[in-house]
């Protein structure tokens, strides 16, 4: 492992990034649509919402019954949330090598706060991440730089000293926002060319590949 990480902060995502929660993502979305207004929505266009503000997205999806798909949606995303959370393989111990390292480390989401916190736990990371922001904590969301200069600001970090890892366009886009370096994974659910688009600074597919640009080859 580099004695010298290239960063020495770093911010991260957590849905589709630090956590699999994709496949509950979804399905809570399409329980909602099913349940609110009787059918289902196509998931590539809720995928391309993961990231940003749920309430915000029910909004553009159907601004006249967004209460009522969001009720529908937390209840059953918080019934399911144990069975369908899930680890991606060598992030968490990446986490903890970035730490070993003196890393400082942040999550910057658009969840809410209890299922982020939620999420963290199921997968033993909640005991690691000094600093959480969540949707709650900010008035603007991503692609606003807000959340993530909020991470920095609690960690006494500067933008120019950090980077935040996403999965998605809009992570990218805020990364830059706040004047953040932007690293991209491609586990979660944002698609290639998406992230391409939004030009981050590395791309990465793997944990391994993920380590190398964080702390160096090992």
């Amino acid at each position: 492992m580099s004695s010298t990480p290239r960063w020495p902060h770093v911010i991260f995502d957590l849905d589709g990034t630090l956590v699999d929660t994709i496949a509950l993502i979804v399905a809570s979305y399409q329980h909602a649509f099913t349940t609110v207004l009787g059918h289902e929505w196509d998931e590539a266009e809720i995928r391309s919402w993961i990231g940003q503000s749920l309430i915000g997205a029910m909004r553009q999806a159907s601004p006249e019954k967004a209460d009522e798909i969001f009720a529908a949606y937390t209840s059953w995303n918080e019934a399911n949330t144990e069975r369908l959370v899930a680890q991606y393989p060598g992030v968490n111990q990446l986490v903890r090598d970035l730490v070993a390292a003196g890393v400082r480390i942040g999550v910057a989401t658009s969840k809410r706060a209890e299922p982020a916190q939620r999420a963290l736990q199921l997968v033993g990371l909640d005991d690691i991440v000094p600093v959480l922001v969540h949707h709650d904590s900010v008035d603007e969301h991503k692609p606003s730089p807000k959340p993530l200069l909020a991470a920095l600001d609690a960690l006494g970090a500067r933008p120019e000293d950090s980077v935040y890892v996403g999965d998605a366009a809009v992570d990218m886009l805020a990364a830059r926002n706040a004047g953040m370096a932007g690293v991209a994974v491609t586990w979660g659910a944002g698609t290639p060319d998406a992230i391409a688009d939004a030009k981050p600074l590395i791309t990465c597919t793997t944990a391994d590949e993920l380590r190398s640009a964080l702390l160096g080859p090992s």
